[in-house]
Formats: structure tokens, C-alpha cells, sequence
């Protein structure tokens, strides 16, 4: 089995923890209705996706 020679400092350990942190989500805002929305994903209050209708229109969001 495989063991260290020596420990392993608290600052290399922590670099290399420091890329498992998670991201904020990304939002844009839609050029047509204004509202934000995220990337890539359907406008729920419009229902319009990349300039096509979608879904109905829903006022309960």
C-alpha cells in the first residue's frame, strides 16, 4: 500500500482544496423582457427560448 513519506503541509493541502469551492450561478438579462434569467435556459415568465415560443406565457412565477 502506498504511504506518504512525509505529512503533507496545511498550505498544500489547501491549495489544492482551493478549486472544490462552488461557483455563483451566472444570470443575464433578457434583452426582450429585461427580467434575469440564466444562460441557456427558457424565460418562465415568457416562455420564450432564443426567440421562439416555448411554453404558454405564465403569470404564477
Amino acid at each position: 500500500m502506498a504511504v506518504p513519506k512525509s505529512k503533507k503541509s496545511k498550505s498544500r493541502t489547501r491549495m489544492r482544496r482551493a478549486h472544490d469551492r462552488l461557483d455563483m450561478n451566472t444570470y443575464i438579462e433578457d434583452s426582450s423582457s429585461g427580467e434575469l434569467r440564466r444562460p441557456h435556459h427558457i424565460d418562465l415568465k415568457t416562455g420564450v427560448y432564443r426567440g421562439k415560443q416555448i411554453l404558454e406565457p405564465s403569470e404564477e412565477i
